[in-house]
């Protein structure tokens, strides 16, 4: 017999309008939607909540965060990736693509050792062996600014289904970290770093972007072809970078850092996501252009949740209020996302696709997950 999951009176979010009727799942796929406030004995009577697309993560450092929960904390991995799975799914997020830093720093006041590769083998193995609730892909950040970045992209191959790899450079000075004040006190605060130990840091990077960035932008660009990934620029600041950005084939940009940038990936055709986090705050955390005003200027495509899990639903809905618009912020972490990633079977209330969706009530204008399914198992 088939599985079948109905979801009836429920305030469906699509394309383009919001609509109040059933959804079926039948398989793992939608199979259906119908319009009206009918309640069979077979549905789950959503009393008139919204039910939206699962959500889809692009760039999330939340993996990290569990396997190192304090500095120079070693987590254990399995442990660890486990509870990034659960997090995610209680937020709503149906599709995550992991981010995994490569390229490390074996030198210096702040050194980074080599784990994407192996953390890359543990959690491909939990995914084939069944144990995560959500779709995880992997997403290589490759730190421009380090000393082993060609070296450990080596070691991936089309086997591992690399579905994005980044572009980052964390040079102080220049793109995140033009503002070296901000630096400066985001790594006294986290490292412990007094002004002799942070100028040796600044020197070590300068130093080191001047000696590999060449060689490590290039072959990071070669790398995404080799891997079949999509590739993204991240915290361009200028419209010459993002131009650059473009003749490398970079389909999306990661975080902007000026109004500037956005406008420049507006007019070269690259998708502009921008963090969750900077549109509930309105303000990023690095000092550089804020994400509402980037959606007031009709410059914001897609939404990241960055290194808050539940920001990503609280953004859309925010989004939502700004744009008088729904579906349209719906969009930017459902659709729009999916298909810069390249996926094509999620991300809309359509059948055919994917059956993954959620359940939102809300708590005054405050979205609250009721339900998630990923492929029409309940998951959270």
């Amino acid at each position: 017999m088939s599985e079948e999951l109905r979801l009836a009176n429920a305030r469906l979010v699509l394309d383009d309008t919001v609509v109040t009727g059933c959804l079926t799942i039948r398989d793992g796929v939608i199979d259906s939607i119908s319009e009206g406030g009918m309640v069979a004995d077979s549905a789950i009577d959503c009393d008139g909540d919204f039910v939206i697309p699962g959500l889809v993560e692009l760039h999330t450092d939340n993996l990290e965060r569990h396997i190192e929960p304090r500095p120079k904390v070693d987590w254990p991995h399995l442990p660890a990736i486990l509870a990034h799975d659960a997090e995610l799914a209680s937020t709503g997020i149906t599709t995550v693509f992991d981010a995994l830093r490569v390229g490390s720093i074996h030198g210096g006041q702040m050194r980074y050792a080599p784990y994407a590769r192996t953390l890359a083998n543990e959690l491909l193995a939990a995914r084939a062996a069944g144990h995560l609730r959500v779709s995880h892909f992997l997403h290589l950040r490759a730190e421009i600014c380090s000393e082993t970045l060609l070296e450990e992209l080596a070691e991936f191959g089309p086997e591992d289904r690399v579905g994005i790899l980044s572009l980052m450079d964390h040079t102080p000075g220049q793109r995140q970290f033009r503002d070296l004040a901000a630096l400066k006190t985001y790594l006294s605060k986290k490292r412990g770093f007094d002004d002799v130990e942070f100028a040796e840091h600044v020197e070590n990077l300068k130093a080191l972007q001047a000696a590999n960035g060449d060689k490590h932008q290039a072959g990071a660009v070669a790398e995404s072809r080799r891997l079949g990934a999509v590739l993204a620029s991240h915290d361009d600041t200028t419209a010459d970078q993002v131009a650059v950005s473009r003749t490398q084939g970079v389909a999306f940009a990661e975080f902007p850092t000026t109004h500037e940038a956005a406008a420049a990936c507006r007019e070269h055709a690259v998708a502009v996501m921008m963090g969750a986090p900077n549109i509930i705050r309105n303000r990023s955390h690095s000092g550089n252009v804020a994400a509402l005003e980037l959606a007031d200027a009709g410059l914001l495509d897609i939404v990241s949740s960055d290194y808050v899990p539940s920001a990503l639903l609280l953004s859309a809905f925010r989004l939502a209020e700004v744009w008088q618009d729904l579906p349209r912020a719906i969009a930017c972490v459902t659709r729009n996302p999916a298909r810069a990633a390249g996926l094509t079977d999620r991300g809309d209330l359509v059948p055919g696709q994917r059956g993954d969706v959620l359940r939102v009530a809300m708590a005054g204008n405050t979205p609250m997950v009721r339900a998630v399914w990923c492929r029409g198992l309940r998951i959270g």
